[in-house]
Parts: C-alpha cells; sequence; structure tokens
C-alpha cells in the first residue's frame, strides 16, 4: 500500500501545466489530485480511497471525506473542474501493481467501530511513510546538487547503548535496603525481556527505580526480538528534561548522540557538541534516533494529527518499545482513544508498550465479566516486576493520613513548624498565597508553571542542595512536582486529589527510606477556601469514596484498583471520550473519515495556551539571555535557532492572562511585520519575579511609566 502510494503521489506532475511550471513559468499547477483519482479507479472506492486521502493530502494535509473545514473535503478536491489531464507517458514509465491486498490481521476486532478506527490509523501510518519519504527525497536531492554531506545521523546501534548502559549499572551499589530492593527489581525485569513483543505493565511504587529498569528492559527486549527504537512517553515537560539527562548521563560519551528530547522546553544549546545539536534537530522531524523522550501531548496529538509537520515522525513509532511513564495521568477525557491507539500500536505496528507507573490505571478488559473490566480495554497485558503487592509493602515509606479541612493558618504554621516540608497545592493562586506568607522563612522555596523551564531547573538544583546537606527547606508547589521529580522531604502536605497524586506527593517522602515510616508524614487535607479546579473534581471525589473503605492502606493495590473502578470503569463514553473521537470515525466510514476534524478535537490540553518569552537572569547574570537572542531577530532571516533557544524562556499562560497582559501593554511582539506575534516579550520586567516568575495579578494596575514602549 506504501508503495502504491508513493508511485501515485506526484503522478499529477505528468501534466502539461506542472511542466511548464518546472521550466519556469509563474503559474499555479495541481498535482496532488490526479493521483488521488487514479487510486480510486485503479483500487476501488474502499481501498482506493485510503489511498486517496494520502495522495491528495501530501502536501496540504489530511482533509475529512466529506465534510469540509479549512480545506476543502477529499468529496470535494476528487469533483473539482478544471484539474489538468494527465499526460499518456505516465503509464508507460509508472507500472502499478494490479491488486491492492489489505493487511492481515484487520477486521478482527470484535467492536465494529474500531475496525474503522483501525483503518483510518493504517491510512495515518501510511501517509507518514509517503510524507517522510517525500522531504528525506527532497533533502538528499538538493544535499547531491550542492555538493554537501548529509547531517542525517540515525545515531548509535541499541547493542552498543546497551553496553553503555551496563557499564553504568555496575557503579550502583546495594549499599541500603531500598538500594538492595531497587538492584532486585532491574534484575527481574530484565529478565522479562525474552517474552513476545506486545502489552506490558511495570508496577513499580515510587523510588523503586522504574526508570533505569524499564530503559534496561526496553534495550533487551529491543534487541531480542529486532525491535528499531526506544521512545519515553512523559506527562510534563519538566520530567521529560530530568530523564532524558539520566539517559545521556547512562549512555556515557554516546549520550548526546543518542538521546533525542522532543518538547516544547527543549534547549538544545544544554548539549556541547555542535555536530549533535545539528543531526538532533533534524531527527526531531521524523524521530529516526535509538532513544527519543518526548511527552504525552507530543506523542498522542501527532497519532490523531492531521498535517504532514506532525504525522511525519509516526512511521517511525512503529517497531519501538514505548514506555508510557506516569500511565495514569492520561486525561480522562480523551482516554478511549488513547487506550485504542495503545491497542492498536501493539496489535499492528510490532510495538511494545511498557504502561510505567505507580498505580496502575486499570486499563484492562475483563472477558469473562465485561462489566468489572475497561469497556474495549487492553488485553493480555503481562506484569513485568517481581510481586507488586510485595513491593508495595517492602517499599512502603510514608503514613498517610486525612487531617480534614485546613485554612491557610493552620497551613502556615506547620509549614513554619517543620525545616523541610513540602506542601503541594492544587492551583498557582493557592501556591502564591501560601508562599507569600512564607517567604521570609528559611528555605522558602516556590514552584509552578508560571515559571519559565530554566528558573525551574534553578530552583529544583537549589532544593535538592538544601535537602542534602540538611539546610531548611519549605517548599508550596503545584502537582507539577509529583510526577518524577526526585526529591526527598520527611513531611509531606497534599491538598485533595486523585488517589494517584496522593501515591506521587507519597513517592516525594522519605524517599531514599532514610527515616522510619512512623516518623514520615504524608498528610492529605481538605482546603474549602480553595477548591480544586472543576476538572480535578471527580478525582478528588473517587480518592475521598476510595479512602471510605480503604483509609488504613490508601495505597494497597486493593485501593488502587478500586479507585479506578470508581473513575473509568462506571463511566460511558461521554466521560472516557467526551470529544466523541471514536465515534466520529465510525460514523464517517471509508468515505467520510475525519481526520482534519479529529485533530481539531484531540487535545490533550483543553485551554489555548499562549507563549509569553520572560526576562529570567540565572544567579549572576548581569542582563537575561533573552535580551541578547530577541536583539538577534532584528538581523536573521529564519528564526528557528532563535526560536530553540528561546524555549526555556517561555512562560505559557491561558488567554485571560496574556489578553490581560497585552492590554496594559506588559509583552509586545518583537518583529511583528516578519514573525507577526510569535516572540511576545515581557517587555516589564518587574511582573516577573525570581522566586515565584510571572506576577499575573491585575497586570492592568502596574503603573504605566514602568512599561518599556
Amino acid at each position: 500500500m506504501a508503495y502504491i502510494t508513493g508511485l501515485l503521489h506526484d503522478l499529477g506532475k505528468y501534466t502539461n501545466e506542472v511542466q511548464r511550471r518546472i521550466a519556469g513559468e509563474g503559474i499555479h499547477a495541481e498535482h496532488a489530485v490526479q493521483g488521488a483519482q487514479q487510486a480510486i479507479k485503479c483500487y476501488g472506492d474502499k481501498l482506493g480511497t485510503l489511498l486517496a486521502y494520502i495522495v491528495a493530502g501530501h502536501h496540504a494535509g489530511l482533509a475529512n471525506g466529506r465534510d469540509s473545514r479549512t480545506r476543502s473535503s477529499l468529496k470535494e478536491r476528487l469533483l473539482r473542474s478544471g484539474t489538468p489531464e494527465l499526460l499518456s507517458t505516465w503509464q508507460i514509465e509508472v507500472s502499478l501493481p494490479e491488486k491492492c491486498p489489505l493487511p492481515q490481521g484487520f477486521k478482527q476486532h470484535p467492536d465494529l467501530g474500531l475496525v474503522t478506527f483501525q483503518l483510518s490509523f493504517l491510512t495515518r501510518m501510511l501517509f507518514s511513510c509517503v510524507v517522510d519519504a517525500d522531504f528525506l527525497d527532497t533533502e538528499a536531492h538538493y544535499d547531491h546538487v550542492e555538493n554537501r554531506t548529509s547531517q542525517r545521523d540515525s545515531g548509535p546501534s541499541l547493542a552498543v547503548l546497551r553496553t553503555k548502559l551496563e557499564k553504568t549499572l555496575e557503579k550502583f551499589k546495594a549499599d541500603s535496603k531500598v538500594n538492595q530492593l531497587r538492584a532486585d527489581i532491574l534484575r527481574h525485569v530484565r529478565e522479562q525481556a525474552t517474552l513476545q513483543p506486545g502489552l506490558f505493565s511495570l508496577t513499580v511504587p515510587t523510588g523503586g527505580g522504574k526508570t533505569l529498569a524499564s530503559l534496561a528492559f526496553a534495550l533487551d527486549h529491543a534487541l531480542t526480538h529486532d525491535l528499531r527504537r526506544v521512545i519515553y512517553v512523559i506527562p510534563f515537560t519538566s520530567i521529560a528534561e530530568q530523564n532524558a539527562a539520566v539517559f545521556r548521563s547512562a549512555f556515557g560519551e554516546l549520550g548526546e548522540a543518542a538521546v533525542l528530547e522532543h518538547h516544547s522546553a527543549f534547549d538544545d544549546k544544554t548539549l556541547k557538541d555542535k555536530n549533535s545539536r545539528d543531526k538532533l534537530r533534524l531527527a526531531a522531524e521524523n524521530w529516526d534516533m535509538p532513544v527519543v523522550v518526548t511527552t504525552a501531548v507530543q506523542f498522542f496529538e501527532s497519532l490523531f494529527a492531521d498535517r504532514s509537520s506532525r504525522c511525519r515522525k509516526l512511521h517511525n513509532i512503529a517497531g519501538s518499545v514505548v514506555i508510557l511513564d506516569e500511565a495514569q495521568t492520561l486525561p480522562l477525557k480523551l482516554l478511549r482513544p488513547c487506550v485504542a491507539a495503545i491497542d492498536e500500536l501493539a496489535r499492528h505496528y510490532h510495538c511494545s508498550i511498557v504502561l510505567c507507573t505507580a498505580t496502575q490505571p486499570a486499563l484492562n478488559a475483563n472477558k469473562e465479566n465485561p462489566d468489572e473490566g475497561f469497556h474495549n480495554g487492553l488485553t493480555n497485558v503481562r506484569e513485568l516486576a517481581p510481586e507488586p503487592k510485595k513491593l508495595y509493602h517492602q517499599l512502603k515509606r510514608v503514613r498517610i493520613i486525612h487531617i480534614g479541612e485546613q485554612g491557610d493558618e493552620a497551613l502556615i504554621e506547620r509549614l513554619r513548624e517543620n525545616g523541610q516540608v513540602l506542601c503541594i497545592v492544587n492551583n498557582r493562586h493557592h501556591a502564591r498565597a501560601l508562599f507569600d506568607a512564607i517567604r521570609q522563612e528559611p528555605g522558602a522555596r516556590h514552584l509552578s508553571t508560571f515559571m519559565c523551564a530554566r528558573h525551574r531547573s534553578q530552583v529544583l538544583d537549589s532544593i535538592h542542595a538544601d535537602l542534602k546537606h540538611g539546610q531548611p527547606c519549605r517548599l508550596i508547589s503545584t502537582s507539577l512536582v509529583e510526577a518524577g521529580v526526585d526529591v526527598d522531604f520527611p513531611y509531606v502536605l497534599r491538598a485533595e486529589a486523585g488517589l494517584d497524586s496522593i501515591a506521587q506527593a507519597a513517592g516525594r517522602c522519605n524517599r531514599e527510606g532514610r527515616h522510619a515510616r512512623n516518623d514520615s508524614f504524608v498528610h492529605i487535607f481538605r482546603a474549602d477556601a480553595w477548591p480544586p479546579p472543576p476538572e480535578l473534581k471527580q478525582f478528588a471525589q473517587a480518592m475521598r469514596l476510595t479512602l471510605n473503605h480503604h483509609a488504613q492502606d490508601p495505597l494497597s493495590l486493593e485501593a488502587i484498583e478500586a479507585y479506578f473502578k470508581e473513575l473509568y470503569w462506571q463511566k460511558g463514553d461521554e466521560v472516557i471520550d467526551a470529544n466523541g473521537i471514536i465515534g466520529l470515525i465510525k460514523d464517517g466510514g471509508i468515505d467520510g473519515m475525519p481526520f482534519e476534524t479529529v485533530a481539531e478535537r484531540f487535545r490533550l490540553i483543553d485551554n489555548m495556551q499562549y507563549p509569553i518569552i520572560a526576562p529570567f537572569k540565572m544567579n549572576g547574570e548581569k542582563e537575561s539571555p533573552v535580551r541578547a537572542l530577541l536583539r538577534g531577530l532584528h538581523f536573521v532571516d529564519k528564526s528557528g535557532a532563535i526560536a530553540r533557544a528561546l524555549q526555556p524562556y517561555t512562560v505559557q499562560v491561558p488567554e485571560p492572562v496574556f489578553c490581560a497582559l497585552s492590554n496594559a501593554s506588559a509583552v509586545q511582539p518583537v518583529e511583528k511585520e516578519r514573525f507577526g506575534e510569535q516572540f511576545m516579550e515581557l517587555v516589564n520586567e518587574d511582573l516577573y519575579d525570581n522566586k515565584v516568575g510571572l506576577l499575573w495579578e491585575n497586570p492592568t494596575f502596574i503603573a504605566t511609566e514602568k512599561a518599556v514602549w
């Protein structure tokens, strides 16, 4: 199917109009529709239509089959009048196969609606093959014409990387009870690498060494079964940065050449080797690297995308080991399409998927009793960890107690009474209020998404140093600190949230087992004055219901299963597919596949976010590096390199905040005539605080004389 589509995609260049354009005439010449028409003519209304989507969209993107959106539908394009006639020469020079069978294994899913889902998934995968080949072919042509060496490099082999990793792992010593347990987990997980590719879970409590254990398994498993790469999918950019750094360190001097970090906050200037930077920039286009570290937003939104730039990488996901870190963070409103995509990758694209978490999100189907499992869930999921229930008890390092409603005064008193304490709340407003109250206390720290990535990294470095040397450290944070941030506090306060969030908070308490369990508390509290955002209320409610029956051991495997049963299993598609993705695809059928509509609706983050460039200065810097980078925009034709360098200094804000800042002239575009509003600079430095980040409250009240015009 990919071969035929490759032959057909530029068939429209066999026209007088295109040949005239190639010869230098400044005329518009359609060349994508003719191949799409030929696909249906040669291979019928079903299979031919799948190929037609790809051919017709290989430049403009995959269109809806019937209903036009920003681009015309496939039906409209196929019936468009005035399309240039093909020259008969094509039939001599292009030899199409007579038949094009559907791949084996399709149409076997028990849910007929998911058959159409499988076909749409296949179409997008084939689209990926064609557009990536088209880009690479063009790139190779110009490399040849301009007599330059290609910068593309697939990186070191997985076998070489495994050798490097083993040398790193040999340095770790089982010098404590926790480290001995981590070593046992690592050994057992690696022993499972010979299992046949498919679906796996890795259920290990926080602090059990999941990151390196899952990487070691992935490399062993890939080499055993001839898989091509390892893709690590992480919920938050801050954790992606941390894990990518761990992997680079584990691979030694090959780390920079082996690990592609692909997410919005990545700063390639942190890489020392310029050749590695250049190669990674190219690899980010199609993920042709041995190890890829990315975010859930990048991974899943690409699987449901319609544009060639987003879809180009998809065919390189096939034949990979995909580690879904913190799998429980998959958004509830898109859970069903996410699960369908996971299942499809394992079922038809030779992927091994590892659901890696301390709190498995109960995504499995139950064949014997469908009502007691996830509807159309995963089957044959094999556990990699040794006896998860036993592990939970062995790694039990904290006591979790619900302490009821706590006003801010009570929380502030607890923060002042404890020298090292972490308090996690559900929104930025509450975090700021608490931090402002203890700002003058020794070791007062703050973390939120209104701090740029470079700022958060500096704060985390300070926190690690304070904790290591026994200095006061009072950290107020939003939930971003929970997923994988390696901090170890003796006492944690957590506002009511989902039980999975409580487990993550507990993973930041007595992480290394240095204190007695009875002296290590995680206190859950209710903050009536600061209710959780609407999207978190159902998680907190499910947690409270679970605690009614499991208060003595709220993180036991039985409690976790009961929590997710309450959250997932008894909910209909209006909750776990709130945007109707599966229904859209099912109802559309082959001739009405809603590629563009699905791409619009499949958004892991609901609220539109706008990037603002913050003038953050590291300790010791006289001027923010942002200023020099933005000055450089006045002298460049292409902004890509500067845009990448500015990523660590951007803060994503919701539309109301962006509009308020704009109306107050606190943010202004740089080089608007050439770049539009791509580079929105926070020109009022008074609105970025070196303790808390962006000061977003009432920007219109800031004195106008403080704004830089």
